[in-house]
């Protein structure tokens, strides 16, 4: 076990920690799903620091962030780029969007027309853009953090089944505690303490904190207990319908790094209990008559599925 990995991947956390007051496990389920090479969702009212998070970790692993802020009139061309005819070189010269970042905040991301959902699709699934019928690759490591109001809010569209699937986890970070709050309101400007911060991390280090992540082992008992739990979703006792292989594979991908965070090399049935709520429920719909929402059916379900 590669334990200095894991003590980097702590101080990360920390650091991130002293900047986003009280929201510890959230941070966690933040740091693993970038470890796990997926992309985060964070579904929550304005204010609760959501940009500031994203910020910080890009900051934190000396990472190049960008922000875009999603509207009804935003077009694909303003996310990805646009090629302008400059007289002074005769040709076409391309002028990379904002998505040519290694961290993406997609703020309001259910604002946007289901055109411009589609372009950062793209993006999130194949590491690319497609501009003018040439494809550009984009930076490594490319993590997307989309923050979406709640869907009963006034000019906001539900984001489609095969976007929500390409997110890795779905969180909330909520209203602070008290004790949170007053730190908050004492403290200095979360912006200007960002600022201030060191990166724990460089890009090599984190690539090599992923790769760290791939060879955390899943024995047998795991993968039977991981299965359970899928067959479960798709029982139809529980969700109209079932996990996909590809949710799957997600769900184990993201357990491995909590259990890398954890400082051990193998996969234990905590982690995946841990993480599947905020990795598979945005995925699910509960069945009709249910009187739970997704999160909650989740939690039952772990209940009730016993562990090999």
């Amino acid at each position: 076990m590669n334990s200095s990995v894991a003590r980097q991947i702590s101080r990360l956390v920390d650091q991130i920690g002293s900047v986003i007051v009280g929201k510890r496990s959230q941070i966690e389920d933040c740091v693993a799903c970038l470890l796990a090479g997926g992309h985060l969702l964070i579904e929550d009212v304005p204010g609760v620091g959501k940009t500031t998070l994203a910020h910080a970790l890009a900051v934190c692993l000396g990472l190049k962030f960008s922000r875009v802020q999603f509207t009804a009139d935003l077009m694909p061309s303003d996310l990805v780029g646009v090629s302008v005819f400059e007289r002074s070189k005769e040709a076409f010269v391309f002028h990379p969007g904002p998505v040519f970042a290694q961290v993406l905040l997609a703020d309001e991301i259910n604002r946007a027309g289901p055109k411009t959902q589609s372009a950062l699709l793209e993006a999130m699934e194949e590491q690319q853009v497609s501009v003018e019928n040439e494809t550009r690759a984009l930076p490594k490591p490319f993590f997307v953090i989309a923050t979406q109001n709640p869907t009963d809010q006034l000019g906001t569209y539900p984001l489609p089944e095969s976007q929500l699937d390409r997110f890795l986890l779905r969180i909330t970070l909520g209203y602070p505690d008290r004790a949170a709050e007053r730190a908050l309101l004492t403290g200095e400007d979360r912006r200007e303490l960002i600022t201030r911060m060191p990166a724990v991390m460089q890009p090599g280090e984190l690539e090599q904190a992923q790769q760290a992540v791939r060879k955390v082992l899943a024995a047998e008992a795991l993968l039977d207990y991981l299965q359970s739990l899928i067959a479960a979703t798709r029982s139809g006792q529980w969700f109209v319908e079932g996990l996909s292989p590809r949710a799957g594979i997600a769900v184990l991908r993201v357990a491995k790094a909590r259990a890398l965070m954890a400082q051990r090399d193998y996969v234990a049935p905590d982690d995946v209990q841990a993480i599947l709520p905020q990795a598979i429920a945005h995925r699910l719909q509960p069945i009709p008559g249910a009187g739970r929402g997704a999160i909650e059916q989740v939690r039952a379900m772990v209940e009730a599925t016993p562990i090999p």
